[in-house]
């Protein structure tokens, strides 16, 4: 497709080409799959696999990480939630690059320091995404490419590498943890060459799954140690078996299996019953470390980074896009993706060159719309809207963006006009004022236009105060 060229596939030439397209289908999603292998060091998805999320970490040495797609958790504690991360870690999280930046080598590094006065900071960052979840009898992949921070013995005292997932409930509330389920795809302490997998889920202490250590498993890294090279960690959730399954793999090596028999069915159903975040950071002491001797202590080295790669996120079985949250579990405040819609009219999903991968909607004309069920704005109220864009619209080809609640039919809460960002997939994050909203409700993106051509694709979109 021409960046420059306007044309877009119009929806008379696309509706034309149904059938050559279908024909062409597996070519060209073998040509975007070896685009996206070019272009990142993530494997190419494999046959019946699709990609909804990728971070490569390409960009600048020194940079930070794209906001687009991550959040910083930056003090000790979330906002009103447990101190020390409820975990007993002792470091400050910060969002600065002496903390977690690009090394310029398409890498990401969240390093641990300590200044002069023995006190630790470092970082900790989640994905904006909540979604996270298998289709309905389909799959869901969650796998890095990580090389431990690279330092063992007593210089390794107190380092808590890790690369994990949160349940979605747990964002803006923080005290319904371990009940929302947490899935721990690698851990690391003391600079041992151990992977450790977990599921924490039910009650803590105790509970059906043995809180707080969850149920686990661990294996050796093979090769070269977690510390001296890269490794890859990988999450499977199975929802095309029964019972459902939550498979842990190192280096495509199956290790650890959860399954919904081994909890009662509500313990399973709270757990895993919506989406999920992606967290990746290194806390330095904690409960966890301290099970295996402590620290950090004097003679604990700082300034050893955990090095990653890339994060990737795939499922299969359910079509393209994630399975859309449960109604009312949509956090306008985190990225919704376009193309997760419960609804649409003159909507079509295509492969993004946007940051992230994934897909976004596009062949957006006057009329067209797409619905976002349960979208949860809690209060203090929203006030703004964003949306990530782009247009390759011929001149004189412009629209309305517009958010309407809960019906199609109710005037627009806020919008802002677009016309041509320099190609379908030049990308600008647009904000625009909206009428103050709280509680829940179904949100409408609606598209208004003065001609019948198509003026605009979207990515994804949130809200803010």
């Amino acid at each position: 497709m021409s960046e420059t060229s306007g044309i877009h596939r119009r929806r008379p030439l696309r509706r034309a080409l149904v059938a050559v397209l279908g024909t062409l289908g597996l070519a060209v999603a073998a040509a975007t799959a070896g685009t996206l292998q070019a272009s990142a060091d993530a494997p190419t998805p494999p046959s019946g696999w699709t990609q909804v999320f990728l971070d490569d970490f390409n960009g600048a040495a020194g940079s930070g990480v794209n906001t687009a797609n991550w959040q910083y958790d930056t003090g000790t504690s979330y906002p009103g939630g447990a101190g020390n991360w409820g975990t007993g870690e002792v470091e400050t999280m910060t969002s600065s690059t002496s903390n977690v930046s690009l090394d310029g080598n398409g890498n990401l590094q969240i390093t641990p320091r300590r200044d002069a006065a023995g006190n630790w900071t470092s970082g900790r960052i989640e994905t904006n995404r909540t979604d996270f979840q298998p289709p309905a009898g389909g799959k869901l992949r969650v796998q890095s490419r990580i090389q431990l921070p690279n330092v063992t013995g007593n210089a390794a005292k107190g380092y808590w590498p890790a690369f994990w997932m949160l349940g979605a409930p747990f964002r803006g509330n923080y005290w319904n943890w371990p009940g929302i389920g947490e899935l721990d795809i690698m851990e690391n302490v003391q600079g041992l060459n151990t992977d450790w997998a977990t599921m924490h889920c039910g009650t803590s202490p105790g509970g059906p799954c043995n809180e707080t250590s969850g149920i686990g498993g661990n294996t050796p890294c093979t090769g070269t140690s977690c510390q001296a090279g890269f490794h890859t960690y990988a999450m499977e959730w199975d929802r095309s078996t029964s019972p459902e399954e939550i498979r842990f793999y190192l280096d495509g090596v199956n290790f650890h299996t959860v399954r919904a028999t081994d909890v009662d069915a509500t313990t399973w159903s709270n757990a895993t019953n919506h989406g999920f975040f992606v967290i990746l950071n290194v806390a330095m002491g904690g409960g966890f470390p301290g099970a295996f001797g402590g620290g950090p202590d004097s003679g604990t080295e700082p300034g050893h980074p955990m090095t990653v790669d890339y994060v990737q996120v795939l499922q299969s079985g359910g079509g393209g896009g994630t399975t859309p949250p449960p109604t009312g579990n949509r956090d306008a405040y985190s990225a919704i993706q376009a193309e997760s819609y419960d609804s649409q009219s003159g909507v079509s999903a295509e492969t993004t060159s946007d940051t992230g991968g994934g897909q976004n909607i596009g062949w957006l004309a006057n009329g067209d719309w797409a619905q976002y069920k349960g979208v949860n704005f809690g209060s203090p109220p929203a006030t703004q809207f964003n949306a990530r864009v782009a247009s390759g619209a011929d001149a004189g080809v412009s629209g309305l963006v517009e958010v309407r609640l809960d019906s199609r039919s109710n005037a627009p809460i806020g919008s802002f006009a677009l016309s041509n960002t320099g190609g379908w997939q030049s990308w600008w994050t647009i904000p625009a004022n909206i009428s103050s909203v709280t509680g829940t409700h179904d949100v409408y993106l609606t598209f208004t236009s003065g001609q019948p051509a198509d003026f605009v694709n979207v990515n994804w979109f949130n809200f803010g105060h």
